[in-house]
């Protein structure tokens, strides 16, 4: 099974981005940082989620994000399927925190469950195809507007949505040009999306 174990992001000063992510999320080894080589503009057609246990711990990191600083795109707020909030870092990411759960059953944390990559891409039928004749499994496909793929044990899950749903979700525009400043650390064999993201092998 495909096994994501790191996402990579070009920061235009990987220095100041590791100080943002230390004392926002602290993440550890799922997150890299390298120095941005391309131009990139508007929305980069992808977010990271961070998945919590209770809406108090969403809270504690979106708050420390936000004192890092951080963006507030979307407040954190109950919803339908729990509650969550959207940020964007300094260096541009887009980052989700989000629990299914409403309410608390203990003390706040900063304990992330675990993280999840979705790409907004062009055509989320075409892109499954493409993913699925690399080696991924599909664990839930919802037609042509969303797609989730089996890692197993990952500590990053991967799944796709349609780009301008994945902006709405994010509250920005779906305009974007230039690099995506992502590069997606796998099990696999490096390669490069019909969208332009690109694959590289764990330690490249």
């Amino acid at each position: 099974m495909v096994s994501i174990e790191s996402v990579t992001l070009e920061v235009a000063d990987p220095t100041t981005a590791d100080r943002f992510y230390t004392a926002a999320f602290g993440l550890g080894p799922q997150l890299r940082l390298r120095p941005a080589v391309e131009p990139t503009s508007g929305f980069r057609g992808f977010t990271l989620s961070l998945v919590v246990s209770q809406p108090a711990n969403v809270n504690s990191l979106f708050n420390s994000a936000l004192a890092a600083g951080a963006t507030p795109l979307k407040p954190a707020a109950k919803s339908f399927w729990g509650y969550g909030g959207v940020l964007q870092a300094p260096d541009g990411t887009i980052w989700k925190i989000t629990t299914s759960a409403k309410k608390d059953t203990g003390p706040a944390s900063r304990q992330i469950d675990h993280v999840v990559l979705l790409l907004g891409v062009t055509d989320v039928a075409a892109s499954k195809q493409f993913y699925v004749e690399r080696g991924l499994d599909v664990a839930k496909s919802f037609g042509r507007k969303y797609v989730e793929f089996a890692t197993g044990s990952s500590p990053i899950s991967f799944a796709l949505y349609g780009r301008r749903a994945a902006a709405k979700d994010a509250g920005v525009s779906p305009d974007g040009a230039g690099s995506h400043r992502l590069m997606i650390d796998s099990t696999i064999a490096p390669f490069v999306d019909p969208d332009g993201f690109a694959w590289g092998a764990v330690g490249g």
